[in-house]
């Protein structure tokens, strides 16, 4: 998980133990240092804020696929822009997902996402 909020931190990994994931947290982190941690870590899913210093949404994703290609990855933004979502999806992406979010809807969209593309929505 990377976002440069404390709280936000906070509350996903609140949300995603409780439901029983294993949570590592990415932070702080620059474009440049997304291949390393996904080697070193093998997600299974990537979630993170879009708006960060030092490394944006765009540039998680598509350094993130470069070093594992097809990583699942989430995207949490306060930004709402079609643009900016259509290329997310295209650079592979799973979802875009609206803050602030509800622990329902981040969960289902974890288990969704878990579970492939047209297997849960």
């Amino acid at each position: 998980m990377v976002d440069d909020s404390r709280m936000m931190r906070l509350y996903l990994r609140r949300c995603l133990e409780r439901a029983g994931h294993e949570v590592e947290e990415w932070v702080p982190l620059s474009a440049m240092e997304v291949p390393d941690h996904v080697n070193a870590s093998a997600p299974d899913l990537i979630i993170s804020d879009f708006q960060m210093p030092g490394c944006n949404g765009t540039s998680l994703a598509r350094m993130a696929q470069k070093a594992r290609p097809g990583s699942p990855i989430l995207i949490l933004t306060a930004f709402r822009d079609e643009d900016m979502e259509a290329g997310l999806l295209k650079l592979g992406v799973s979802r875009v997902l609206a803050k602030p979010i509800e622990e329902a809807v981040l969960l289902a969209a974890v288990a969704g996402t878990l579970a492939g593309p047209g297997e849960a929505e």
